[in-house]
């Protein structure tokens, strides 16, 4: 049974791999073709576009796995059975469960695979994209308002009209309240400057401060600044929450919570990222039926096709349960593993019923 085991992964193995480089190699092409419309902005110039698209590849490996392991596992049992193959090991004791349990241990490796993409390399790579294409193109990072960008920091609000590549802020503006939620200051710098700790060094500060019925304006150079903004929560701005690490996702939420701020989308994104890997096995499961070949039903290509659309199908409900889950209030794990569930259930149902057959 090792022996075959160790076949059939390296079948599964190396079928996958073909068709991680053919979606590659088509995504890459079609990334570069978008980012040519932006070469000649600034100092934006073809290196940095074939930069920024290679920069890129982590995070489409991570998106691809389930549909590139649904169809490199599709092709490979779909040629075991067209060679009589599969056949020959069902006569020798092989039981659709044996098939099933081997499959589950190839795709550990996947799901090891996905993890190590999505929670290190893709939000690492992503990042670094997003700051050479900023620098390059000399744009802000985020400006979310036409007002700036907004940001809760326990009494205080902050308001930043831009946030520039390398996390020097411009437009500062700070409204704290007190305990009454009767506004206190106002302060407002030109510039602000990291310094660690949680520290800023504001430049250009004027404050005007609310006292009973007294106002008074007070100027300074230069003003220290502590807050709960830093720049690794400013990164969070440079990429989408379903492209960030657990630990950055888990990060955000508790301050988004602790500021009493909306965190659903980041939360169906934390789960997402928690169920997305193992959704590498649902495939694979799903897989398992069309080994059973038969060729009045059609060869390899129409099973590779099928498998094509099976995954589309579940890109495409990934996408709709999380936007249904964050319309509609669902609970944030339900919205993340509800398309992964079905195709479960899908993959059991399948193979029961081509096991009857």
């Amino acid at each position: 049974m090792k022996v075959l085991e160790r076949y059939l992964a390296r079948q599964i193995f190396s079928s996958t791999l073909i068709v991680f480089l053919a979606l590659l190699v088509l995504l890459t092409f079609l990334d570069l073709i978008h980012e040519l419309g932006d070469v000649g902005i600034g100092n934006y110039h073809l290196l940095y576009a074939f930069a920024y698209v290679l920069l890129n590849i982590p995070g489409h490996v991570y998106e691809l796995f389930p549909i590139a392991s649904l169809i490199g596992t599709i092709f490979a049992l779909a040629q075991l059975g067209a060679n009589s193959e599969f056949t020959v090991m069902r006569v020798s004791g092989l039981s659709g469960r044996g098939m099933a349990v081997i499959l589950v241990r190839t795709g550990l490796v996947f799901v090891a695979l996905t993890f190590l993409f999505g929670e290190v390399l893709a939000p690492l790579s992503d990042e670094a994209a997003q700051h050479l294409r900023l620098r390059a193109t000399k744009s802000v990072v985020a400006q979310e308002f036409r007002s700036g960008l907004w940001v809760k920091d326990e009494a205080s609000f902050i308001n930043v009209k831009e946030v520039m590549p390398d996390a020097t802020l411009s437009g500062v503006r700070v409204f704290q309240f007190d305990s009454r939620h009767a506004l206190k200051t106002i302060s407002f710098a030109t510039r602000g400057v990291y310094k660690g700790n949680n520290l800023w060094s504001l430049s250009g500060v004027v404050r005007t401060s609310f006292t009973g019925q007294n106002v008074s304006v007070s100027s300074f150079p230069e003003l220290a600044w502590k807050s709960v903004l830093t720049p690794n929560l400013l990164n969070v701005l440079l990429i989408y929450p379903e492209h960030m690490s657990i630990v950055a996702l888990h990060r955000y939420i508790g301050h988004l919570l602790e500021n009493r701020q909306q965190a659903t989308r980041y939360q169906i994104a934390f789960w997402t990222k928690i169920v997305y890997p193992f959704a590498v096995l649902v495939m694979m499961l799903i897989s398992l039926p069309f080994s059973y070949h038969r060729r009045r039903e059609g060869g390899i290509s129409a099973k590779i096709v099928g498998g094509i659309m099976v995954g589309l199908v579940f890109y495409l409900m990934n996408q709709l349960s999380d936007r249904l889950g964050l319309i509609n209030d669902w609970p944030p794990f339900l919205s993340a593993a509800l398309p992964t569930v079905i195709f479960f259930l899908i993959s059991l149902a399948t193979l029961w019923w081509v096991e009857r057959r």
